[in-house]
């Protein structure tokens, strides 16, 4: 696996740089950041997103399933725990009770590599409204399933089966194959697995979207996400108009979009 991940005071101020230099002015542009808001991170981890924010102002909240991260959390930012800028939530998204645990909604929430690690996404997309203030925003970042690394391969061990792109495309039981005959051992093939069974596209992106009653506000595409500016030293570069505008192609050639939504109706209407 990637050094950085497991290096986290190195991977809470990678996922920070890229929030403040990326994130936030993608959201300055599109008129939906403002000093002061409230913003909710969903799959906070170490919270380098989450810090951005608060180093803007903003009071933030994180929920997070797995407490081990947490842990890190609330050591990186123990200060702004204390001055009341943050808290954190240890709970499965689907258990949360809003008015109980939290106790206010968001003007904005975000999901920033973390909807493609998500399962049943149908079912998960309609409880985000749940947080939103009147008005409030949703953000989505994530590298669509068919681009060269969407099955995440680049974490495996081994200069191969890290570095090949596309395979995680094979039909059926021929990529755990190729998995095996790579020599990644049954804990990893199961995990690529997993990885697998949730991957999302742009095109059904949308189209959960659109039956969670939520419209496109903005969106971004990137050839080479910014994410790998930090942990490869590749310039980000946007996709180019036209490749990006080609539904079927765009996918394999995207490396990160970012997707402002909005709520169109309530979900029971």
């Amino acid at each position: 696996m990637y050094e950085f991940h497991g290096d986290k005071t190195r991977y809470f101020d990678l996922t920070r740089k890229v929030t403040e230099f990326h994130v936030i002015p993608f959201l300055k542009e599109k008129s939906i950041y403002r000093e002061g808001m409230r913003v909710l991170e969903i799959g906070c981890g170490e919270a380098g997103v989450l810090k951005a924010f608060t180093d803007k102002g903003c009071t933030a909240f994180g929920i997070e399933l797995e407490e081990s991260r947490l842990k890190f959390a609330r050591e990186f930012m123990q200060a702004e725990m204390q001055s009341g800028k943050v808290a954190f939530l240890n709970k499965d998204i689907y258990d949360v009770d809003v008015e109980k645990e939290i106790g206010a909604t968001f003007d904005l929430v975000i999901l920033k590599d973390v909807i493609e690690h998500i399962p049943n996404q149908e079912k998960f997309m309609p409880q985000l409204h749940k947080f939103l203030t009147p008005g409030g925003s949703v953000f989505f970042g994530f590298p669509p399933w068919c681009m060269p690394y969407g099955g995440h391969q680049q974490v495996l061990p081994g200069k191969l089966v890290s570095k090949l792109p596309w395979y995680h495309l094979l039909p059926g039981p021929l990529y755990p194959l190729a998995l095996k005959l790579f020599g990644v051992n049954a804990s990893g093939i199961n995990t690529m697995k997993e990885i697998r069974s949730t991957g999302i596209s742009i095109n059904r992106f949308l189209r959960i979207c659109k039956k969670a009653c939520f419209k496109e506000h903005a969106r971004r595409f990137y050839l080479f996400n910014p994410v790998y500016e930090y942990k490869f030293g590749i310039k980000p570069r946007r996709q180019n108009v036209i490749i990006a505008a080609i539904p079927w192609l765009r996918d394999f050639v995207t490396m990160g979009v970012y997707f402002v939504v909005k709520p169109s109706l309530p979900v029971n209407e």
